[in-house]
């Protein structure tokens, strides 16, 4: 077992509960949490290093700490969450882990959620540097949609949104994850010497529409292609972020391919303890009667209405 581990993404509720499970495995002596904001309040056993995606904090603290052992969860960013940030943010990992001469075993946390690009770019890179490092044992976790009681995410906006796009003539089914079971699998994956990628999804799926309907949202059927302009807005920041999660939650997370999370099961000789329906259900059960996000303002809905009708 490493005697160092370090975890990246530690604001996160997730990535903290990960690094305080992995710090107390015998013959641990060091987790350290990398992040440009800290772990929550109550974490404890974790060392935390601040982290700016813009100069060589990371490469300095990988090498310093001399970690064997390296997670990575994801990293805050003080401007929010971002999509250049994030793949720039797995890009310096990749890169700390290939110039450190102590790190034996990466594990990264993909999302089937993803841009299918930016999901591409993440596999390319990793696969890049298992060439590179053959010495390195890697695995990649396609995490499906992460929900639970704790869990702020783009899909998680996207339900909480008063106004909730869907694209019209389709009721996708979505395969969920609960947070507990996201964090076993990556402690389970971390702490065995399995490599390649693997998809990580309770086996069954619920329809969206069920799920909508649970927690009180009101669709807005548009055409596929008024989805596409909404998520090129996003995309080049001309909205704010609960919209930009909507069109990346209805056009991508939703609509994406079905998941097969049996290689994994075999591999890990496990399976979550909740399925999609139950781990939808933690999460309605935790919001109770909260009120509804903002959502689409009336441009954003303007600017979809324009795009069905080919203005």
């Amino acid at each position: 077992m490493a005697r160092v581990v370090l975890v990246t993404g530690v604001s996160s509720p997730l990535a903290a509960g990960v690094a305080q499970t992995l710090g107390k495995e015998p013959g641990v002596h060091r987790v350290i949490g990398a992040d440009s904001a800290p772990p929550p309040s109550g974490t404890t056993g974790v060392e935390y290093q601040h982290v700016d995606l813009h100069d060589g904090s990371l490469d300095r603290i990988v090498a310093e700490s001399g970690a064997e052992l390296v997670l990575h969860l994801g990293l805050d960013t003080l401007k929010g969450p971002n999509r250049e940030d994030d793949l720039l943010g797995t890009m310096r990992v990749l890169g700390a882990a290939q110039r450190s001469s102590t790190v034996r075993r990466l594990v990264v946390r993909s999302s089937a959620t993803l841009d299918a690009d930016d999901a591409a770019e993440v596999e390319r890179h990793t696969q890049g540097l298992q060439r590179r490092r053959p010495d390195l044992s890697v695995a990649v976790l396609r995490f499906a949609n992460l929900i639970g009681p704790s869990v702020d995410t783009p899909l998680t906006r996207y339900m909480d949104s008063r106004v909730v796009p869907t694209v019209m003539g389709r009721d996708p089914r979505v395969q969920f994850l609960h947070e507990d079971d996201g964090a076993e699998a990556l402690v389970r994956m971390a702490l065995s010497d399995r490599t390649g990628s693997f998809d990580v999804s309770a086996a069954d799926s619920v329809p969206l529409s069920r799920c909508l309907r649970r927690i009180g949202g009101q669709r807005l059927p548009v055409p596929a292609r008024g989805l596409r302009v909404l998520r090129g807005v996003a995309k080049h920041g001309r909205i704010d972020y609960a919209s930009s999660s909507a069109a990346r939650a209805a056009g991508v997370g939703l609509t994406a391919s079905r998941l097969d999370p049996a290689p994994l099961y075999s591999a890990l000789d496990w399976a979550p303890s909740y399925s999609s329906a139950e781990a939808f259900e933690a999460y309605a059960h935790s919001r109770g009667g909260s009120s509804r996000g903002a959502g689409l303002r009336p441009a954003h809905v303007f600017a979809l209405a324009r795009a069905t009708l080919g203005r």
